[in-house]
């Protein structure tokens, strides 16, 4: 290698030895790219504030919370999902650096440590985690957001072990839990995850979640405009009228009954006829206040029929958003506009290994 090809950058998370890095023909580590994420870390403070929040009862710890916080999560993005694969990694000379030791001190904690210390997370450490999730949301923005746009979903995360609450569920045709993520379309972040047992009701205690959400929001941007948006898994009754009484837009997706397609049947008709006639896709929008049987006041549903090569479709919204009555397929697309937050949960699945759950525990 000649010397006018050499790259090299430092680090500077370990300030009373900085790291530099560059290319040499020997093969030392297979992980130095992780060097990056940890000044990333580093500036942004994410693993420390993580760790913060753990209780730690135990005494003159051989590991502190924040080595095996570090350990773990630079391990997944790593590629390295499983404790056991840190029987080797605790030795390796990157992953110290890492967890801030040098290569020639004491390896980081083994499996057996990992595991006891993921066991051991308490109850009151997951709430003020939740709170820590919430507070970096809020503090994320660098200017006061004139309206915030929270998206609401949930994706399957398959066990193959005997993990507690790991229940079968009927539609994804396995054993699994669930996730449940708001997410925030102005600045893609994931506000709150939270873990469901694997047959739960997708709105399990996201009640909760949002107005811890909304109320810390309000408390340092009064003026903020809050909106919802989220599938038929949250068509519920108390959850509209919890946003009414939050003073939040809302548009909720609704599965189609027969009220909704005796309503919808001349739009849909309407639809077919004018992609027979032009052989163009159609997409038109109705809107009629609704009550179902256990609404307590009517709300305003705006209707999609579409009609195309393959086929006809009909989806349905319940909105309270300004502006619905007037323009309904402008909030019709608005809402569509929640698929984004679909890309959320596939780089928590795909690039966080979140649906990793192979351990037995």
């Amino acid at each position: 290698m000649n010397s006018h090809d050499v790259w090299q950058s430092t680090f500077n998370f370990l300030p009373e030895k900085p790291i530099c890095v560059q290319p040499v023909e020997e093969n030392i580590s297979t992980d130095a790219g992780l060097l990056i994420f940890r000044q990333w870390d580093e500036n942004g403070h994410f693993t420390e504030g993580f760790a913060q929040q753990l209780d730690d009862s135990r005494r003159d710890p051989d590991h502190s919370m924040l080595e095996m916080v570090r350990s773990r999560v630079f391990g997944i993005l790593a590629g390295y999902e499983d404790q056991n694969d840190h029987d080797a990694l605790r030795s390796d000379a990157v992953f110290k650096l890492l967890a801030d030791r040098l290569p020639d001190e004491d390896d980081l904690a083994s499996q057996p440590t990992l595991s006891r210390f993921e066991n051991a997370i308490t109850p009151r450490s997951l709430l003020r985690l939740e709170d820590w999730f919430i507070d970096r949301f809020v503090n994320s923005f660098d200017e006061p957001p004139r309206e915030v746009t929270l998206d609401i979903d949930v994706f399957d995360d398959p066990t193959h072990g005997e993990q507690e609450l790991t229940l079968y569920h009927g539609y994804y045709n396995q054993y699994q839990y669930l996730v449940s993520a708001i997410t925030c379309a102005e600045n893609d972040m994931v506000v709150l995850p939270a873990l469901l047992y694997g047959t739960a009701d997708p709105a399990l205690g996201v009640g909760e979640d949002l107005q811890r959400v909304v109320v810390t929001l309000r408390e340092k941007f009064p003026d903020v405009l809050i909106r919802v948006r989220a599938d038929s898994g949250y068509a519920k009754p108390w959850f509209y009228r919890m946003c009414e009484r939050l003073g939040i837009e809302y548009s909720i997706g609704i599965g189609m009954n027969n009220v909704l397609k005796r309503n919808s049947e001349e739009l849909l008709q309407n639809a077919v006829e004018q992609h027979e006639k032009t052989g163009e896709p159609q997409r038109l929008f109705t809107g009629f206040d609704y009550q179902a049987g256990t609404w307590q006041q009517p709300r305003w549903v705006v209707l999609k029929c579409e009609a195309n090569a393959q086929g006809t479709n009909r989806r349905a919204v319940v909105t309270n958003r300004l502006g619905a009555r007037t323009l309904p397929h402008g909030a019709y697309d608005e809402y569509s506009e929640r698929g984004e937050s679909e890309n959320r949960n596939k780089e928590l699945k795909c690039e966080l290994s979140a649906d990793r759950l192979s351990d037995h525990r």
